[in-house]
């Protein structure tokens, strides 16, 4: 009966512990993940160091976000409206009379 104890206190710290662990983990990886995004979205690269001709935005991880100096965020498309001209075209072909 002693031995059951122990197999059941056993069984239940075991199961009970690493739930805190892998939610701390999951929260590191979704805020990794999200930086990531973040990057990607301005077009940069997540790089162990950025070149001369970029500038460090964020953290990726444990990396930087390399961003080119030269970029500009997308423009709105512009609509273009075209005008119509309207032509009446006449025909030289005689109809015979009836």
């Amino acid at each position: 009966m002693k031995i059951l104890c122990i197999f059941l206190t056993f069984i239940l710290t075991v199961s009970c512990g690493p739930a805190v662990l892998q939610r701390k983990t999951r929260e590191k990886t979704k805020a990794a993940e999200e930086r990531k995004r973040q990057c990607y979205l301005v077009r940069g690269a997540c790089k162990t160091s950025c070149g001369q001709w970029e500038y460090k935005y964020t953290d990726c991880d444990l990396e930087p976000c390399c961003v080119a100096r030269e970029y500009l965020p997308p423009v709105q498309p512009i609509t273009i409206t075209k005008s119509y001209k309207t032509t009446t075209y006449t025909s030289n072909i005689l109809h015979p009379m009836q």
